[in-house]
């Protein structure tokens, strides 16, 4: 998976020097089939993946897994392009696609890969942001890579890691990068306009406990978070509310950032340790006015990218009804303020809908 922005982050580094099978990315989501004209607005819909083949082994687990993800991806986008006016420092121009290879999973799922996903030896993309300059160009998924600004593109393991160095320098200073890409059988070379969008990464958790984590630079949401998601609006408001951390720096003002950080490396495994899970694994609580100040935020978060908001509340009092504060590692051990929060987002909610029937900028 690449992501590279203009300035060589910490982000990146320790992005490219992991080896599990989601790698964090801040700008990723599904293609769409057709692309609309410029300026025209774009909706995110859900990719369509291959069944899963019976004699495949492993096919099922990895085809759960990426359309997990692929979820992520499609709902964040808006999140991350519509919103760069509040996240400060962490917008960066961004390539607006994921690629990866057969090799940028695991290695009981490498023959899964090529075989269900098509995925062989050099890059191909994976997902396309939508609203982004890529989705503007044309790129799809399944597009193969083959050069970047006249630049060859590796293959083979650990083409993801050698990519990022080639592609940082041609991108330095740019607002435009020349892509070439195989389709059908047939080269191209597109143009594709760099996207500025709120550099945060989505990553999934492997496991069944239903929590979110944040650690400065990255967004974990478990699949059993994702589980209690009914809809797109409400995977939204557990994306936005980590979002909002990260902008307002919570991870580091409570001296958490590493401790989360691993938190985040451990889950994003394929089979990551869970005993080192047990209790609070070393997490503080989240105080109620820093917590209700990341409520406020991600409401305009959400508002600013087409999410409705007014359902915010009641999602979380159900979180915190099903999974309260005894179970720990869940959502609410981590987030117990829930009646101070609900004050504080239904105060937010009406400075909101004031604001947008006065036509005035949804900014805190």
């Amino acid at each position: 998976m690449i992501r590279i922005t203009r300035a060589w982050s910490r982000v990146l580094s320790s992005c490219l020097r992991k080896r599990s099978w989601a790698v964090p990315v801040a700008l990723l989501l599904s293609a769409c089939a057709t692309v609309p004209p410029p300026g025209a607005p774009v909706a995110a819909t859900a990719e369509t993946f291959p069944a899963a083949p019976p004699n495949v082994p492993g096919a099922q687990e990895l085809l759960t897994l990426v359309r997990l993800q692929d979820r992520l991806y499609r709902v964040g986008g808006p999140l991350l392009v519509d919103n760069t006016a509040l996240c400060k420092g962490d917008a960066r121009e961004l390539l607006g696609f994921t690629a990866k290879n057969r090799y940028s999973y695991s290695s009981e799922y490498i023959d899964a890969a090529q075989r269900v996903l098509g995925l062989g030896e050099r890059l191909q993309i994976m997902g396309v942001l939508s609203g982004s300059g890529a989705q503007h160009a044309g790129l799809r998924r399944g597009d193969t890579l083959l050069a970047v600004e006249g630049a060859a593109l590796p293959q083979g393991p650990d083409a993801e890691q050698h990519a990022a160095p080639v592609l940082a320098p041609l991108m330095a200073g740019r607002s435009t990068v020349s892509v070439a890409i195989e389709r059908d059988g047939h080269r191209m070379t597109l143009d594709v306009p760099l996207t500025y969008a709120c550099a945060f990464g989505f990553e999934l958790g492997n496991t069944d406990t239903p929590v979110a984590y944040d650690d400065g630079h990255r967004v974990l949401v478990t699949r059993g978070m994702i589980a209690l998601t009914q809809s797109d609006d409400q995977l939204a408001y557990v994306l936005a509310k980590e979002m909002a951390h990260n902008i307002l720096e919570h991870a580091s003002k409570l001296r958490m950032s590493a401790t989360v950080g691993g938190i985040i490396d451990n889950l994003t495994r394929i089979h990551p340790d869970l005993s080192t899970m047990a209790g609070m694994a070393g997490v503080r609580p989240m105080p109620k006015e820093l917590d209700a100040t990341a409520d406020r935020l991600s409401l305009y978060l959400l508002a600013r990218a087409g999410y409705d908001p007014n359902g915010a509340v009641d999602f979380w009092k159900d979180i915190a009804a099903r999974y309260p504060t005894t179970m720990l590692n869940g959502y609410t051990a981590l987030h117990p303020s829930i009646d101070y929060r609900v004050w504080a987002m239904n105060k937010t909610l009406a400075l909101i809908k004031a604001k947008k029937a006065d036509g005035k900028p949804l900014i805190p």
